[in-house]
C-alpha cells in the first residue's frame, strides 16, 4: 500500500501551484501602531485594564479588537490587556447595537467600573445604532444605555483607529 502512494507521489508529482510572491511590507505600514504606542506610553506610564463588552454586535468589531492583541498591534507589550472583570477594569470596550436583553447587563457592568470610568463604543452599530438603530429588541447606540466618552465609528474599524480611541478616552 505505502509503496503504490510513494509510485503515484512521483508519477503525479508537485500537484499545487506555486505560492503568489510575498507583496513588499508598506514601510510606513506599522508607523500608526508605533505613533500610538509612544503616545500611550507618554499618557499612561502605567499598564491599562480593558473590559470588552459585546451588547449585540455581529462580531466584526470584536474581530479587529482581537487583532489588537497579535504580534502586529502587540497591545499587551503596551501594557494594555483584556480583563475578565468590569471590578479590575479602568475601560470598557463596547460593540454592537444595544440588545434588549444586554441593557440591564451592559448597565451593571458600567457599574461595577471603578471611577474614573471611560467607555469607548466601537463601530457603527454603537455609535449610532447602525442597520439595527431602535426598535423592540434593539435599544439602538450605546449612548443610549450608558454615557460614553469616544465614539470609533467604522464597519468595523481597523484596529489602529481602535487604538486612537483607546488613547483618546484615556487621555481625558
Amino acid at each position: 500500500m505505502p509503496w503504490r502512494t510513494l509510485r503515484q507521489i512521483i508519477r503525479v508529482g508537485i500537484a499545487t501551484e506555486p505560492a503568489p510572491p510575498a507583496a513588499p511590507w508598506p514601510a510606513d505600514a506599522a508607523a500608526p501602531a508605533h505613533e500610538i504606542a509612544a503616545q500611550l506610553r507618554a499618557v499612561l506610564g502605567r499598564a491599562v485594564a480593558i473590559r470588552a463588552v459585546d451588547a449585540g454586535s455581529c462580531n466584526g468589531c470584536e474581530l479587529e479588537m482581537h487583532a489588537l492583541t497579535n504580534p502586529y498591534y502587540n497591545i499587551e507589550g503596551l501594557g494594555i490587556r483584556f480583563v475578565a472583570s468590569p471590578r479590575h477594569a479602568d475601560l470598557l470596550l463596547v460593540t454592537g447595537p444595544v440588545a434588549a436583553n444586554m441593557a440591564a447587563a451592559l448597565r451593571r457592568t458600567y457599574e461595577a467600573v471603578p471611577a474614573p470610568k471611560r467607555v469607548v463604543a466601537v463601530g457603527g452599530c454603537a455609535c449610532d445604532g447602525g442597520v439595527f438603530g431602535e426598535s423592540y429588541t434593539s435599544l439602538g447606540r450605546i449612548a443610549n444605555v450608558i454615557p460614553v466618552d469616544v465614539e470609533v465609528p467604522g464597519c468595523p474599524p481597523e484596529p489602529s483607529a481602535i487604538l486612537r480611541g483607546i488613547l483618546q478616552a484615556l487621555s481625558r
